[in-house]
């Protein structure tokens, strides 16, 4: 079953979340130095992930400026906002940002990364799920964490965290081996790293970044990295 992968890692956010719920409430002060902690270790994880593919860094850039022009004409920051405040009002009627920033953060750094995409691409080409197993592991801590400290909306990320990931291995599925491009992987996981690192700077209270906005950024990458050796192809062949 290629979504068996999907499933089980929308299980393991739901049950984290349910976890770090039932965990009694971080007093202010710690739950500043959690959070800080929290964020200097998405950080790290971000900017690892964007450093692990530094030749393409013109790629990177060309795909930060169109990916971010891409997402403020479509205004993907209000729409998850929007969706945060919408799951706010049927749950709760507390504060409202609270609730949006859980979902929109954790649905970000849940989403967001090369586990997500290698391990859905695997589970769609051959059925094998180990990577998204241990992505699962993995989110399982960070939304009890999560959830802890940002509240209830981080329960809901696990609706796109299902479609992102069911979504890829349903393509990979459908199209084989078109997908398992490691190239093209790496420089849409070094995009995605980007805005991982932008993501813990939020947390950390630095300049609101619009990393929802930012988001086509990692297909624009994707797209060039597949275009480029086509591109150069095209060039030869037009200066030989």
């Amino acid at each position: 079953m290629y979504l068996l992968g999907t499933i089980v890692n929308g299980v393991a956010v739901l049950l984290g979340t349910s976890l770090g719920l039932l965990l009694p409430k971080v007093p202010p002060r710690f739950h500043t130095t959690v959070m800080q902690g929290l964020a200097l270790t998405v950080v790290l994880i971000g900017l690892s992930m964007a450093l692990s593919d530094s030749s393409d860094l013109l790629i990177i850039i060309i795909s930060m400026v169109v990916g971010g022009l891409i997402g403020e004409w479509i205004n993907i920051d209000h729409w998850l906002t929007r969706m945060g405040d919408w799951v706010q009002s049927k749950v709760s009627q507390s504060d409202t940002s609270k609730i949006a920033e859980g979902f929109v953060t954790a649905s970000l750094v849940f989403c967001v990364g090369s586990m997500s995409i290698v391990g859905a691409i695997q589970s769609g080409l051959a059925d094998m799920n180990r990577t998204l197993y241990a992505k699962s592991l993995l989110d399982f801590v960070s939304s009890t964490v999560f959830a802890s400290t940002l509240g209830i909306g981080v329960l809901f990320s696990f609706i796109p965290v299902v479609v992102y990931e069911g979504g890829i291995a349903t393509l990979a599925h459908a199209f084989g081996g078109q997908l398992q491009n490691q190239p093209v992987i790496a420089a849409m996981t070094a995009a995605g790293g980007l805005l991982i690192a932008a993501i813990g700077m939020n947390i950390l209270g630095f300049k609101k970044l619009s990393v929802g906005n930012l988001l086509p950024a990692m297909f624009v990458a994707a797209g060039l990295k597949w275009l480029a050796p086509h591109i150069t192809t095209l060039f030869s062949f037009f200066h030989g």
